[in-house]
């Protein structure tokens, strides 16, 4: 990777988060202006002190003008990005470089997502004309194909493995239990996880992510500026982007245990934070957890253990809560809920609040105090044709 990264240049002054959920009294100006008001409150600024906007979004506005209109902002640019379901990090990463250049002295990424009242059942890209070689399955469909590579390439059992991606889920529950922000606030044992309906393949209704509304807001400034909008910024230390080109969906070698653009990523987020041993280092985790099994192979491409052996240290409870790396304290896309356009930046909310230490004792994760780096990863597409975004930020 050729990224020279921004590391200590660009500071999180404030963020704001809605809550994920059903939102049918509430349409996407009513959700744009609760998670900006929040992040505007929380740096002490107006609308009208921020620079520049940066609006992520898939499928709930198709310019600046989405965001624009509900905040009545005047004179202001406002990029509307999107990029499969890293598009909240795409919001942000674009913010952050634009700050670091001087362009601007502060800026606000949102990302937002309003589906569940709106006929669409998720993530529905506009039909876009092809060479009729496109896949046609449901990303669930498309998923479902990790868990069985898997357990075939490292020997593990069927019913074992059943049982490692009820624990995931069961782990993810857990966590949005203890969070009043989640879609989904019930705990769920690992025994009723592994008798709930298939839908896809070898996946039951609990391996798949929730549909959710919501959205999420971040302001960010230079570092040298970040004192004038809070006394306990979060630094920026790494923002990676990579673009798969498609040609896992040709290769007969690719077996779906490993996602290519997620390694890469990460090896250059790594780079650009310093990061040598992200397992040792890493307070925390946030990973795109759209299924039971994504989550269970990213832990291995993040480099949190050694290939083929993610699925002992889910069972041995590494990425709990009180484990020694938690992963998705906040109850990730599978319990906190999955509104496309604003994933990204829950995600950073969550590192937000734990790196502070603001958030509540019955989910503070077990690093807290020891440790101050947390990973933020997006990835968009399916296995074989992905994007991956991969962020590490810290409190010094």
């Amino acid at each position: 990777m050729s990224s020279h990264g921004i590391r200590d240049r660009v500071a999180i002054v404030a963020m704001g988060c809605t809550r994920f959920a059903e939102h049918f009294d509430k349409g996407t100006d009513d959700l744009l202006i609760e998670a900006t008001d929040e992040a505007f409150a929380g740096a002490g600024v107006t609308k009208q002190d921020v620079d520049a906007y940066w609006l992520g979004t898939a499928q709930s506005g198709m310019s600046g003008i989405t965001l624009a209109r509900p905040l009545k902002l005047e004179g202001k640019p406002v990029t509307r990005v999107e990029n499969y379901c890293a598009t909240g990090s795409e919001a942000l990463r674009q913010a952050s470089y634009a700050v670091a250049s001087g362009a601007y002295d502060l800026a606000m990424a949102v990302g937002v997502e309003k589906v569940k009242d709106s006929g669409y059942q998720g993530l529905n890209a506009f039909p876009i004309p092809g060479d009729g070689t496109q896949r046609s399955l449901t990303a669930a469909a498309m998923f479902s194909m990790v868990a069985p590579a898997y357990a075939k390439r490292y020997g593990v059992d069927a019913d074992e493995m059943r049982t490692v991606l009820a624990r995931i889920a069961s782990k993810n529950h857990a966590n949005g239990a203890r969070n009043p922000k989640a879609q989904f606030r019930k705990e769920m044992s690992v025994e009723k996880i592994r008798g709930m309906p298939v839908v896809a393949g070898g996946l039951n209704v609990f391996d798949c992510a929730g549909v959710a509304d919501g959205a999420a807001a971040a302001v960010v400034c230079r570092v040298e500026d970040a004192h004038r909008y809070t006394d306990n910024p979060v630094v920026v230390k790494a923002l990676s982007f990579v673009a798969g080109n498609g040609g896992g969906l040709q290769d007969p070698s690719y077996d779906y245990t490993h996602f290519p653009e997620v390694a890469d990523s990460a090896a250059d987020a790594y780079a650009q934070a310093g990061v040598s041993d992200p397992r040792a280092e890493l307070a925390m985790a946030e990973v795109h957890d759209c299924f039971t099994p994504t989550e269970l192979v990213l832990m291995e491409d993040l480099g949190f253990c050694e290939r083929g052996t993610a699925w002992k240290e889910v069972l041995a409870g590494t990425f709990d809560l009180d484990g020694e790396l938690p992963v998705n304290p906040d109850g990730g896309l599978k319990s906190f809920g999955h509104p496309v356009g604003a994933s990204g930046l829950r995600m950073l909310y969550e590192a937000w609040l734990q790196l502070r230490g603001d958030a509540p004792d019955d989910r503070r994760i077990s690093t807290y105090g020891k440790r101050k780096l947390a990973l933020t990863h997006n990835l968009g597409g399916d296995p074989g044709e992905l994007v991956s975004f991969v962020g590490i930020v810290g409190t010094s």
